[in-house]
């Protein structure tokens, strides 16, 4: 499919506010067949990302995506979208950007070591929100640089901000993600140098 977006001008990318929009998934999801439920969780994913487009005032068509799965940008802006169980949510950037969302639960302390180096979990407790930081802060920025999981280990925590900020370091280059905190559940979202309005929308 192919999305058709009217970029903002490059100057305003410094201090620009973008909408990332997480939305709930109805109950009744659960009584979908599961190739239906994923058709459900994809369409909706793509609400969320209709009203980070309204939001912008950004005019939004339909959504492409290379052979890679990878999200294409038109008229120079981005978009990325993310879609779990229980939440979905959607932005739109005037440059490279990437959302995800995890449920926060206990995991297998081998996870740990696979997520992250001995130097990076210095920088924090090895608690499950920790864990769930990382992994979503790494998610987003591989997805904002168009790469997958393989690079994992090359995307580094070198800094953590505070409770709702940390930098990552991927291909020479330093990457700021903030987080938003809901339901038992984790968003991080590629920040850089936008100011971030979330929306968080209960079921519907």
């Amino acid at each position: 499919m192919a999305m058709s977006l009217i970029q903002n001008p490059k100057s305003k990318i410094q201090n620009q506010i973008i909408y990332p929009v997480i939305l709930a998934v109805p109950d009744t999801v659960n009584d979908l067949k599961p190739k239906e439920r994923v058709t459900f969780l994809s369409r909706h994913a793509r609400r969320a990302l209709a009203i980070s487009a309204e939001k912008s005032r950004i005019t939004l068509g339909e959504i492409a995506q290379d052979e890679r799965n990878v999200p294409l940008p038109f008229n120079g802006t981005f978009w990325s979208i993310t879609h779990k169980t229980e939440y979905v949510g959607g932005v739109v950037a005037p440059s490279p950007i990437g959302i995800d969302i995890e449920k926060i639960y206990a995991r297998a302390k081998s996870l740990y070591h696979k997520t992250a180096s001995e130097a990076e979990w210095a920088l924090a407790d090895r608690s499950l929100t920790a864990f769930f930081r990382y992994w979503t802060s790494k998610e987003a920025v591989l997805k904002a640089a168009g790469t997958g999981l393989k690079d994992l280990s090359k995307c580094r925590v070198i800094r953590i901000r505070d409770d709702h900020h940390l930098e990552i370091e991927y291909e020479t280059k330093k990457w700021q993600v903030a987080h938003a905190y809901f339901k038992d559940h984790i968003a991080s979202i590629v920040q850089n140098d936008f100011k971030i309005n979330w929306t968080i929308l209960p079921n519907p």
